[in-house]
């Protein structure tokens, strides 16, 4: 029986994700190797995770990283960590967000879909998505009028499918935000350039580890170590 039935779609050649609906990224023969070196044995997860964020910190710039199942489910726990911190009973609770900071803020046109709507990844961790600006345009009084006292996180887009002109760039997002205490979380998967958003001041950075890194599917956390902490005990939490 065909899973899709009557949503079956013809396969189109730009379609959104059409990495992730060819399986990702070829996997390069060092990752092929590395992953058949590791496969026949235990591992202590945080452990691997501990030595991974010494090769994620040295290679993106940031003070630590984590890997998660796939750059989505980075967006996901790194909007949950900035609600939680690293809060153990907060991080239990979700997705219900009572007595937490539960706001998103993000730029209209970055309300775009790479195979799953960018919103839908922010409200699993139970957060609210504030639309800055809108579809055509947003710009920094936008963004002042939408962050507030509920405001837990700001999320910036590098994507192909996100509008090319008329937004608000990512510098003066930061700026703005941290200007508030309001954290910025970076959703560069698509890209290959593994620094820029860190350098700028970002607080995570969301990497794919396939597409232009050749790896299996997987997304790298990158960025502050107290807000990586936080993300990362998701684990204990939604992100089990």
């Amino acid at each position: 029986m065909d899973i899709l039935g009557q949503y079956e779609l013809t396969p189109v050649i730009n379609v959104s994700g059409t990495m992730t609906a060819l399986g990702a990224s070829r996997v390069q023969p060092e990752a092929i190797k590395a992953g058949a070196a590791i496969q026949p044995h235990f591992v202590r997860i945080d452990e691997l995770h501990a030595r991974a964020s010494r090769t994620i910190s040295r290679l993106t710039g940031a003070e630590a990283g984590f890997l998660t199942a796939c750059s989505a489910a980075g967006m996901t726990v790194g909007i949950a960590g900035a609600m939680t911190g690293s809060d153990l009973a907060n991080i239990e609770q979700l997705p219900d967000t009572s007595g937490m900071k539960n706001e998103v803020v993000i730029p209209g046109g970055h309300l775009v879909n790479y195979g799953a709507p960018v919103e839908q990844a922010i409200r699993l961790a139970g957060a609210k998505v504030v639309t800055v600006g809108n579809g055509d345009l947003s710009r920094q009084y936008h963004l002042e009028h939408a962050i507030s006292e509920r405001t837990a996180a700001g999320l910036f887009v590098v994507s192909h499918h996100v509008t090319g002109s008329g937004h608000i760039l990512l510098e003066e997002f930061i700026v703005t935000c941290h200007q508030y205490g309001v954290p910025v979380i970076v959703d560069m998967a698509s890209e290959y350039d593994l620094q820029s958003a860190i350098s700028l001041g970002a607080d995570l950075a969301i990497i794919s580890a396939h597409k232009f890194l050749g790896g299996p599917t997987g997304g790298i956390v990158a960025g502050k170590k107290e807000l990586v902490r936080a993300a990362y005990l998701q684990t204990r939490g939604i992100g089990r």
